[in-house]
């Protein structure tokens, strides 16, 4: 597992969300939402040192060599002053956006995880992804996964003209998404298969805090006596985030309250 390694500065935090899903329902609500995300940025961005988005940031994402999906233009700008900034941005992919490359890192520097990794801010250990596939669950996932990855399908993918590729894709993704809404926000006990699969992980290797989205709600559980496993939600119907300033950590819904 890689190993990432934050010293915060003093007054400095590090801040971590999930699932904007941006482009989803329709274009209307996507915009009202990428306007609620800049404010956000630009709320924390004083104190930020880095920010880290877990995946499904876009409802769709793919990268042509010459072409990106249109839209979002608020975000990514606001992307590109907070990196200029001198603030890290940390981005895992999604199983919405498995198909982001190297513009986001070519253009404003981020840096882009496909898989969990292990990051360490002043002796604190997270446990970080964005959730999708782990575990010994949902095989079918992993199997259409493992293909979406492969050099394979993004080359015949790639072969489609944009338009084509930007509908099927986008088809894809609504269905999806309107398939596992009402799955996505019921709590499922014992069997929520993160939290699970935290306890698992936790019996061979101690992390203080296993953070992750994909779930689309907000979860706070113990999987020991000294650690939690969080999930952020989505921002689709809320708006939670991860505040942490090297001590305490708090989950805080935008432009509402503290959560915990």
């Amino acid at each position: 597992m890689e190993v990432h390694t934050i010293t915060l500065q003093t007054g400095k935090k590090i801040f971590l969300a999930s699932d904007f899903h941006l482009g989803a329902p329709n274009t209307n609500s996507s915009l009202e939402r990428e306007k609620k995300i800049v404010r956000w940025l630009d709320k924390i961005k004083p104190e930020a040192q880095t920010i880290i988005l877990l995946g499904d940031i876009f409802d769709f994402w793919f990268e042509y060599k010459y072409v990106i999906p249109k839209g979002f233009i608020r975000f990514q700008g606001k992307l590109a002053e907070i990196a200029d900034q001198g603030i890290e941005l940390i981005f895992f992919t999604g199983n919405h956006d498995m198909w982001m490359f190297d513009y986001f890192k070519r253009e404003i520097g981020v840096k882009i995880y496909r898989k969990p990794i292990k990051l360490i801010i002043n002796n604190i250990s997270f446990y970080l992804h964005h959730g999708d596939g782990l575990g010994p669950y949902d095989r079918g996932y992993k199997l259409i996964k493992s293909f979406f990855n492969s050099k394979l399908c993004q080359w015949l993918f790639a072969k489609l003209h944009p338009g084509i590729g930007f509908f099927i894709a986008t088809t894809w993704s609504g269905k999806s998404r309107i398939a596992n809404h009402h799955h996505d926000e019921i709590f499922l006990g014992e069997q929520e298969w993160l939290w699970q699969y935290c306890k698992d992980e936790e019996s061979k290797h101690h992390f203080d805090y296993y953070i992750f989205g994909h779930r689309h709600l907000q979860m706070t559980l113990p999987v020991s006596t000294t650690s939690t496993y969080i999930n952020l939600g989505e921002w689709i119907n809320s708006s939670n985030y991860v505040e942490f300033n090297g001590k305490e950590l708090q989950i805080i819904n935008f432009e509402d309250k503290l959560v915990k």
